[in-house]
């Protein structure tokens, strides 16, 4: 009753008996209230920022930015307001968009908007200076941020889960992921395989769905073999279609033989397996077992496991449709198939480990899901945010945000292929200015891969939706660029704004014990600290808008998480905000991350205090074990 009350209350009572029946369906099939009937029928896609009803430009940008996270060649389950992830939502229901969008219409640059999950609660008198919205998205008392707790709330319509990027209006299609996964698997290959030439070398992972498709297109990028497992026939034919699949094919004798041959000849090949990615592991185990040969070099998981029961990870017991039925029928035995199915996972992985083959955990809560369900990821002496294989961010990515180094966006708000060519150069020209002035041979080595993604972006055809790029940057490249953007749109060089934004997962944005954070070894990995000063820091900074988080990669009450958006629209104020928006938006994690132990980040912050004097940071001092023994001791 009162899920549909909620429901309900947006409308008035001369239409509530008509709508009453369709809710309460709704509800009772898919255990919410979507309002399809309120789906919009006009082509949702980013329109050129000048055709949209605004008062401000700002609010016309983030207009333009929430129709892409709906567009359905970037969202995952667009009717049900899904971007990516599985369940990662922009809205909670269909009311909630054209609500905000009214808002959004008629805001003035003297008025913030303010969003509670999803919900609308109003404009209200503020100030140029603030952010024109202000978003917040599963804001759950501690106690009560269970997954339980969220499938109850959620059917209530009272909170959501907006991932990272999807609830807060800044996601840019699989091009962001692509980007962090060639990042990750290249340094993979320079960590675990000694090599920067991953020709011949075989990386085996699991889907192709909202994010997870990526991982096709980024093997391809770095050169290796890409054999990657999807259950839903769907996802792996959009991507085939989409041509960042080569090959498919749902025989797993097939996969094989063509395994060996791309190997053989060192032929770069993505190859999509139709099927249980745990079928392929225990084939390849088979392979070992009968023929000596290890087939794999490296290998990870991209299965939305933050949400194993509902969706996020099918048990390789049962086919597709079946999995989907038992899931809605009986959700305990689904749940038992699916720990029984992680257990046969690892198990098939942990044979193949001890062997020269590396895999490491993509911060989906694969490992986290797998030690629930009682499968053997445990490490001898190990805290509690280590398994026996790393995250991504432990051995690989760690190092890159403790450099400063993370996942910087912007969307060029034209809609113009012309505009996207003039950031591209520009950005390219401002990393590889900073190289020339001298760096160090670590932070030297990050921006030649960036430069390096940059001059090859156009020809992989990674624009799906809006015209946006992605790269990995640091404090210092992020603002030099973010000047050449807005002065760029002065000279009229750029024909519309910019919008300013990065993934949530980076230096700052996510407090995430077991991904972002899990290298934090102080004991503050499960503190949320970093992410809401951020938050907090954006806003009165000059960011357009903002976005807090509660869940998002590794799932709800995981993870507290937070994002921006800030508009270039070549004026002195617009330089102004990004400057000091940009500066602390890197900083921040930086300084955290050097007063939790990190030599990389203690350098780069020690850096930053030499190059501007208005910064002061509490530096760490060595502290020796021996004199902490001994203390105890006495």
């Amino acid at each position: 009753m009162l899920a549909l009350k909620n429901a309900l209350r947006y409308f008035p009572p001369d239409v509530q008996e008509v709508l009453a029946p369709e809710f309460a369906q709704e509800l009772r099939l898919y255990g919410h209230i979507y309002m399809y009937r309120f789906c919009p029928d006009l082509e949702m896609r980013a329109y050129p920022v000048e055709q949209y009803p605004c008062r401000t430009r700002a609010a016309a940008a983030i207009m333009l930015m929430i129709m892409n996270n709906l567009d359905p060649a970037v969202a995952q389950f667009p009717q049900e307001l899904v971007t990516y992830g599985g369940n990662g939502q922009v809205f909670s229901n269909w009311a909630q968009f054209w609500l905000t969008m009214s808002y959004l219409a008629q805001m003035t640059e003297e008025q913030t908007l303010v969003m509670y999950s999803g919900h609308p609660l109003g404009l209200f008198p503020s100030s140029p200076e603030a952010p024109r919205l202000v978003i917040t998205n599963g804001m759950v008392i501690p106690n009560y941020s269970s997954r339980t707790e969220y499938e109850k709330l959620f059917a209530m319509g009272v909170t959501m889960y907006g991932q990272m990027t999807a609830g807060s209006y800044c996601y840019i299609g699989p091009q962001g992921i692509v980007h962090g996964t060639v990042l990750t698997v290249l340094n993979a290959g320079r960590r675990y395989l000694g090599l920067q030439d991953l020709a011949g070398k075989v990386f085996v992972t699991s889907g192709l769905g909202g994010m997870s498709g990526a991982q096709a297109k980024a093997a391809v990028i770095v050169g290796c073999i890409g054999v990657i497992a999807e259950v839903d026939g769907a996802a792996l034919m959009k991507r085939h279609q989409q041509g960042w699949l080569m090959e498919v094919t749902d025989s797993l004798d097939h996969c094989i033989e063509r395994l060996r041959e791309a190997r053989k000849t060192k032929e770069v090949l993505s190859l999509g397996y139709h099927g249980n990615v745990v079928d392929l592991w225990e084939r390849l185990v088979h392979e070992l077992d009968t023929t000596g040969e290890l087939l794999v070099d490296l290998g990870s998981d991209q299965t939305s496991c933050h949400s194993p029961f509902n969706g996020g990870y099918y048990p390789v017991q049962l086919g597709f449709a079946e999995a989907r039925s038992l899931m809605a029928s009986d959700p305990t035995a689904f749940k038992g198939l699916v720990q029984e199915s992680l257990r046969r996972h690892v198990s098939a992985i942990n044979r193949l480990a001890r062997e020269h083959f590396f895999f490491w955990d993509y911060g989906n809560a694969f490992l986290l899901e797998a030690q629930r369900a009682g499968a053997d990821v445990g490490k001898p002496g190990a805290n509690r945010t280590e398994f026996r294989y790393p995250s991504y961010v432990q051995h690989i990515m760690g190092d890159i945000f403790s450099q400063g180094f993370g996942p910087f966006r912007w969307v060029c708000t034209s809609g113009d292929p012309q505009d996207l060519v003039v950031t591209d150069r520009l950005a390219m020209s401002v990393l590889e200015e900073i190289v020339a002035g001298g760096v160090t041979p670590a932070v030297k080595l990050q921006y030649e891969d960036n430069i390096r993604w940059i001059r090859e972006a156009a020809k992989h055809q990674l624009v799906v939706g809006s015209q946006a790029r992605i790269l990995y940057s640091d404090q210092k490249g992020r603002v030099a660029i973010a000047m050449a953007f807005n002065q760029a749109i002065a000279r009229g060089e750029l024909k519309a704004p910019v919008v300013l934004s990065r993934d949530h997962h980076d230096v700052s944005g996510t407090d995430s014990p077991f991904r972002e954070t899990s290298n934090i070894y102080d004991g503050s990995a499960f503190c949320a600290d970093m992410a809401v000063q951020n938050f907090v820091g954006d806003a009165f900074r000059g960011a357009t808008w903002v976005a807090l988080h509660n869940g998002g990669g590794v799932g709800w009450g995981e993870v507290i998480n937070g994002g921006f958006g800030l508009v270039l629209d070549g004026t002195e104020d617009a330089e102004r905000k990004a400057r000091k928006v940009l500066s602390w938006d890197v900083a921040n994690g930086v300084a955290r991350r050097c007063w939790s132990g990190s030599p990389m980040a203690y350098e780069v912050i020690c850096q930053t205090m030499r190059e501007d004097s208005s910064v002061a940071v509490t530096l760490p001092h060595t502290v020796a074990d021996e004199c902490v023994l001994q203390a105890l001791q006495q």
